[in-house]
């Protein structure tokens, strides 16, 4: 494919550094962070249901879009690269793009390994998705620069085969902008959960008689909590007392609770409430709707879309002459068919386009082909 390329003259033979080591763009590590008390990790994060929508809505939408390449003098779509249409070998791209916005939300850098690339100009030709926990950096001594990447505690080189590509996206890593809001979303959902496992208010059997040993305390405790379990009545010796020392779930409003918390997580994600359910006031009808993608689309989706178009379009990556962008009109945008009809009309009048133009714009096979 390589010298296809070269002997067609879209790319002048060169020899390309698969991996140019970024600038560290956002403030480094603090070394305080890990003592504070608002820390969370990915793992932890995403037991939160509404981390979990917004996480699937937008890596969902973004991993079902296709990549498109276009010459940059004239824009005019070309054949991708055959790593454009498979980034990894085993591996679908739907998959591996889904994991790579994810990085991205959490993290705000995602990492993909060179697995092979072309002898000619020793450009990457297919890639294997990295964990961000797998990977640890040396930087210069102002913290500016990686000197050097590590997987799995292991050294790999910084160009060539085995050197990761990094995709950044311009903002905070989720994790780090929104950990006192997703600490306290955590918080909350184990509250409400031991709320449910417990069937009345937390409280203190207080005896008044002679001291119990370790093991009768433990048996009566067990004996409480079971027969609570089966009815609410309970019946208490003259020597036991009941002291209630929490509220009831009601009392505490966990539900009102989790749904502010679920508005909070949307405004962390940028994504509309309507999205996680947090809208009380949801109006949604076909017209909103359609408007709402196109939002979706611009304020939420673009960062990540930007990203990863930028990454791939760069000279390590691509041929200078070309750029990658995401087909978003011909799937998530795509409009109603009479509308497109219209403006396909329209066009044709205007002779602006031809009739079998117009059948390729609605993915149609030519006239006489089946």
């Amino acid at each position: 494919m390589g010298f296809f390329r070269d002997l067609v003259g879209l790319t002048p033979k060169t020899d390309i550094k698969a991996q140019l080591a970024p600038s560290i763009m956002a403030d480094p590590f603090n070394y305080y962070t890990p003592l504070s008390a608002f820390t969370i990790d990915r793992a932890e994060a995403i037991t939160i249901p509404s981390v979990q929508q917004a996480r699937n809505i937008i890596c969902g939408i973004i991993s079902g879009m296709e990549f498109h390449t276009y010459q940059k003098a004239t824009n005019q779509e070309i054949q991708n690269l055959p790593w454009v249409d498979q980034l990894t070998k085993n591996t679908p791209n739907a998959v591996t793009l889904s994991w790579i916005v994810d990085s991205l939300l959490f993290y705000s850098t995602s990492y993909l390994q060179v697995t092979e690339i072309y002898q000619d100009d020793q450009r990457p030709s297919r890639f294997q998705f990295v964990t961000n926990s797998r990977v640890t950096v040396e930087l210069n001594k102002n913290n500016t620069l990686v000197d050097q990447y590590f997987v799995d505690g292991k050294a790999v080189p910084m160009s060539g085969l085995g050197s990761l590509i990094t995709i950044q996206v311009g903002k905070d890593p989720i994790l780090t902008s929104g950990a006192r809001i997703l600490k306290a979303a955590s918080d909350l959902e184990k509250a409400a959960a031991i709320s449910a496992t417990s069937p009345i208010p937390s409280g203190i059997l207080k005896n008044n008689g002679a001291d119990l040993g370790e093991q009768e305390v433990a048996g009566l405790l067990a004996s409480w909590k079971s027969a609570r379990q089966a009815r609410s009545t309970a019946y208490l010796t003259s020597t036991l007392d009941y002291q209630p020392v929490a509220f009831s779930p009601k009392d505490m409003a966990y539900n009102d609770a989790i749904q502010q918390m679920s508005a909070q997580i949307a405004r962390l994600f940028n994504i509309d409430a309507f999205y996680l359910n947090a809208d009380m006031n949801n109006s949604m009808v076909y017209q909103n709707i359609l408007d709402n993608r196109r939002q979706l689309v611009s304020f939420t989706l673009a960062p990540y879309l930007h990203a990863i178009e930028s990454r791939f379009s760069q000279d390590d990556l691509s041929p200078m002459t070309q750029y990658i962008c995401f087909d978003i009109d011909s799937g998530f945008l795509r409009t109603d068919p009479m509308e497109r009809l219209a403006v396909i009309e329209k066009m044709l009048a205007l002779n602006l386009i031809t009739v079998e133009q117009a059948r390729s714009m609605e993915e149609l096979s030519p006239n006489g082909n089946n």
